[in-house]
């Protein structure tokens, strides 16, 4: 991964930051987009002192504001010409709804919504940076939705700590589900697009989830939660292992026992992914007109995905 370009979001703690060092180990070059700049500028100084020569920038944004999402990619592209890899990390799960910026469930314009919007704005660098990927921390959560709404997914409504879960295995569903078009829509530019769950991992963001800071404090020493830096080394084989450059659409996962588990009711159908993918343009404000330097998205069907 020498002189790749990488841009990761949330890489400031946790996984992200894992990742982040992960690619800088590699040899990359580093586009860090987080909301804190002070969270920023000691997260580079830290793996530019583990990783001397290191060629890493900061990129202001809150992912759940679009005008924030905006700004930032018109900045990378503006500093670069060509990514090879984007890894969409930054999540939230908040126990109480709240809305974001552009009047969306703050939780799906976080996870869902702005990670959209920067892949779709950065379409033409991974263009020139084919074969290049995309990689999206999702999770496990995503099979519990039972029903989705490709209309309605991000309006804003009343819950509490229980009801945040289904919002946030929403967000997660949404993720897979675009993942999975974008692979059928830009395969045939040379870009791979992948969504992960990396399993339990001890975070800020898991300590949120109802029930998960008991759970996690009962299961911290034993393979079922992993630290960060596990959680991080599946995104990091995704972004890297040649075995994935071609191929996009999956969905892997790293929780002990997925595969036994039966596959998420509404994760393979097409029309659904479909109508999700438009909807989503629709509400970051590009259905119609398209993304700066963005071709004309080709008719899914033109392009085999890999599930």
């Amino acid at each position: 991964m020498k002189d790749w370009h990488c841009v990761v979001t949330g890489a400031t703690s946790g996984i992200g930051k894992e990742i982040a060092e992960g690619l800088a180990a590699a040899g990359a070059r580093l586009a860090l987009v987080c909301r804190s700049r002070a969270k920023g500028e000691r997260t580079a100084a830290e793996l530019t002192a583990s990783w001397p020569g290191t060629d890493v920038r900061v990129f202001l944004a809150d992912i759940a504001a679009l005008d924030d999402v905006r700004s930032a990619a018109r900045e990378i592209r503006s500093h670069w010409d060509r990514v090879d890899v984007l890894v969409n990390n930054a999540g939230t799960h908040e126990l109480r709804p709240s809305v974001s910026p552009d009047g969306f469930d703050r939780v799906i314009a976080t996870n869902h919504l702005g990670p959209f919007l920067l892949t779709r704005l950065l379409l033409e660098p991974l263009r020139r940076g084919a074969p290049s990927r995309i990689v999206t921390v999702a999770s496990e959560a995503h099979r519990s939705v039972l029903r989705l709404d490709p209309y309605s997914f991000a309006e804003p409504r009343p819950y509490g700590p229980i009801g945040s879960w289904h919002v946030y295995a929403r967000s997660k569903l949404l993720n897979v589900l675009t993942t999975q078009e974008a692979a059928r829509r830009w395969g045939r530019y040379g870009i791979a697009a992948h969504a992960l769950c990396p399993g339990l991992v001890s975070t800020g963001l898991a300590r949120n989830i109802p029930l998960a800071p008991r759970l996690l404090a009962l299961a911290e020493h034993t393979p079922l939660v992993h630290s960060p830096a596990q959680g991080a080394r599946p995104a990091l084989r995704l972004a890297g292992d040649p075995r994935f450059a071609r191929h996009g659409g999956g969905f892997h996962s790293w929780m002990p026992g997925a595969r036994l588990l039966p596959p998420a009711p509404l994760r393979f159908h097409p029309s659904l992914q479909r109508a999700v993918w438009e909807r989503s343009e629709e509400l970051v404000g590009l259905c119609g007109t398209g993304a700066p330097g963005d071709p004309r998205d080709p008719d899914p069907r033109e392009v085999t995905g890999h599930e």
